[in-house]
């Protein structure tokens, strides 16, 4: 197996699984800890682009197609600040369920993208970064410290 540029690569339905695991599924909107309405798996918008606002509600299988949308807008963003890095497929799901957390934004101003940008890339240092984004509203929560060590594991070709 050889690493291969994922410049279009959207996000694969193992990295939507990984999310959706992780994130859980919730009817109702809610506050996500840090003030941000978020609704089913995660998602931040509605259907219509809109911010989720409190009192919104989705059906489980509305709540997949947002997931599953949200997830490859947050992979073409990805790929669009990591350039010609060439990654293994585990490695572009652990990053691209590790982004669809943090937001594109953080994640394409990390520490880790910039490993990714060495010469040669330091991809086993890109995967340790993972380990460090386990704090929000500046405390760290044990259920990202669960939800990182996974993606590390990912990233480092472990079976998880």
């Amino acid at each position: 197996m050889k690493r291969t540029l994922i410049a279009t690569a959207g996000a694969s339905a193992i990295a939507v699984a990984m999310i959706a695991g992780f994130e859980g599924y919730r009817q109702r909107a809610y506050d996500d800890g840090v003030g941000v309405q978020t609704v089913g798996f995660g998602s931040t918008r509605r259907e219509d682009g809109s911010p989720v606002q409190r009192g919104d509600t989705i059906t489980p299988g509305r709540a997949v197609i947002l997931l599953a949308r949200d997830a490859d807008r947050i992979a073409q963003e990805l790929a669009a600040c990591l350039g010609p890095v060439p990654l293994y497929k585990y490695e572009w799901d652990a990053y691209v369920s590790w982004a669809y957390n943090v937001g594109s934004a953080a994640a394409c101003r990390s520490t880790l993208v910039k490993k990714l940008h060495e010469t040669p890339p330091d991809y086993a240092g890109a995967c340790r970064e993972l380990l460090k984004w386990t704090r929000a509203g500046g405390r760290v929560l044990p259920g990202l410290v669960k939800r990182r060590e996974a993606e590390y594991k990912m990233c480092m070709g472990e079976k998880t």
